[in-house]
């Protein structure tokens, strides 16, 4: 399984971004997948996640009203929608996927994207 983000790029303070996540493989199938990202000199944090079968979502405190996940099933692609950006959302973005059932959102994830850097300045 493969998993490719793209659309980081670097905006300015309420400005927004859009990032793309592609999943391939042979026979790609997951449960959850969701964005993380890590800021320089800081660990990973969980951003948002969405449910392949529902939809469900779930947003960190810091991002809920600005940021929306989506994902196209057809696509097997995932998108983070950012919108009015600050500076403390400046990191390198992480897509991943949880392969099988897990109680949580937020961890267990199987495969990892190679990241796509936002920088957002003043």
């Amino acid at each position: 399984v493969q998993l490719q983000a793209s659309g980081g790029g670097s905006v300015q303070v309420g400005g927004s971004l859009r990032l793309s996540c592609a999943a391939s493989g042979r026979t790609f199938n997951s449960y959850r997948m969701a964005w993380f990202r890590q800021a320089p000199g800081k660990e990973r944090e969980f951003v948002a996640s969405i449910r392949w079968s529902d939809g469900i979502t779930l947003y960190r405190d810091s991002v809920k009203g600005r940021f929306a996940i989506s994902r196209d099933n057809a696509k097997n692609t995932v998108w983070l929608q950012m919108n009015s950006l600050k500076p403390e959302d400046t990191a390198v973005y992480y897509c991943a996927a949880q392969a099988w059932f897990s109680a949580s959102p937020v961890a267990a994830y199987d495969y990892w994207g190679q990241g796509t850097l936002v920088t957002v300045s003043s």
